[in-house]
């Protein structure tokens, strides 16, 4: 009998001893700026080059909904512009237990600042998906855990330049406001060395003269004659309201109607310098939905551009999808976390060439 019951004391302390080496559950601690979702095997480190950037903030807010929806712990960081930072922050989330990167990478003149963040993401033996800002084929293709996710930079620039000559047009003599023949306009760049940036700036002004010379007409006119380059840019590189509205309420008390040279069009690289051309024209009197409109034209299709151009205060944009942006980027997290890799379901996507890039597609918005 006492034998009998030294066994069974014996199996239940195993059993004991078996539950106590099964897994937990645990929860990653909060950060400053950060959003955590139930821990899971995948733990995310997402790092945006900027939180004010709007359309950014589109995609992260898609992405967040996605990571939480998937069950994936992640935690966000603001690069706030500054690459140093975003770089500590890359570093910490490594040493922190990140075993998944998503990266949007505030250094695009260079390919040095991504080349560092594979190589981090690289010494860990993690997997690193950068999104939104091009990064070179050469650092994609340094690493066979990496992969980029973005759009075909040179497509919003022909996209953009054709729907403003059509548009030109179709409305040529309530455009020419001066009635000299030729429409005079403005570019606002949003990043030197920015391949997004480069693109819509060169096709956006090409592709429309290019529509306006086929038929006859001429080609746009830079408002400012005597600038080497045509067009103006952020300088501080956030492609920011701020910074149209800033260019515009300076140029607009000397390049004006009364003058005889007013500005007739207004090309913007992303919709948020279009939103801040828009509010500086309306403090100037124009595009508040009656009266004289300057065409304004974006890229992004915002939520906020696209009130304004169905208020009839903005012309057109050309869609960047944030949510297929975050829904592209997922379908590789989502790979990784059923323990495949990155590109293992992208077949219905359309993939570069010889390196492991997804292309999101665009579209032209004109309103509703």
């Amino acid at each position: 009998m006492k034998k009998t019951l030294a066994i069974l004391l014996s199996a239940v302390m195993m059993l004991g001893l078996l539950a106590g080496c099964g897994s937990k559950t645990t929860e990653q601690p909060s950060t400053s700026g950060t959003e955590n979702t139930e821990t899971a095997a995948l733990n995310v480190g997402v790092f945006y080059y900027d939180y004010s950037d709007v359309y950014i903030s589109s995609v992260r807010s898609s992405m967040d909904e996605q990571l939480k929806a998937m069950g994936v712990n992640y935690t966000n960081y603001d690069g706030a512009g500054n690459q140093a930072q975003q770089t500590d922050q890359i570093n910490t989330a490594i040493s922190n237990g990140a075993n998944l990167l998503i990266v949007n990478i505030v250094e695009t003149s260079s390919p040095d600042a991504a080349q560092n963040a594979v190589e981090a993401a690289k010494t860990a033996g993690i997997p690193i998906i950068f999104f939104n800002r091009e990064v070179s084929d050469d650092v994609v293709n340094s690493y066979e855990k990496c992969a980029f996710v973005g759009t075909n930079a040179p497509e919003a620039g022909h996209m953009q330049g054709q729907m403003v000559g059509e548009y030109l047009l179709e409305n040529y003599d309530t455009v020419d406001l001066n009635g000299d023949g030729v429409i005079s306009y403005v570019m606002f760049k949003g990043q030197e060395g920015n391949a997004e940036a480069e693109a819509r700036t060169q096709f956006g002004v090409e592709d429309a003269n290019a529509v306006l010379t086929a038929a006859g007409k001429p080609e746009l006119a830079y408002y400012n004659a005597s600038a080497t380059d045509k067009y103006l840019v952020d300088q501080g590189g956030k492609w920011s309201a701020q910074a149209a509205n800033d260019y515009m309420a300076t140029i607009l008390p000397e390049y004006s109607e009364a003058n005889g040279n007013m500005v007739e069009l207004i090309i913007c690289n992303n919709d948020g310098m279009a939103e801040g051309a828009v509010s500086a024209l309306q403090g100037a009197g124009y595009n508040t939905g009656d009266g004289k409109t300057i065409p304004v034209f974006g890229v992004d299709a915002t939520d906020s551009a696209k009130q304004l151009i169905n208020e009839g205060k903005m012309t057109g944009t050309i869609k960047q999808d944030a949510e297929g942006m975050a829904s592209t980027i997922l379908n590789l997290v989502s790979s990784v976390q059923g323990g495949g890799n990155l590109m293992d379901n992208t077949s219905s996507f359309n993939v570069d060439e010889g390196v492991a890039k997804i292309r999101v597609p665009y579209a032209t918005y004109t309103g509703e």
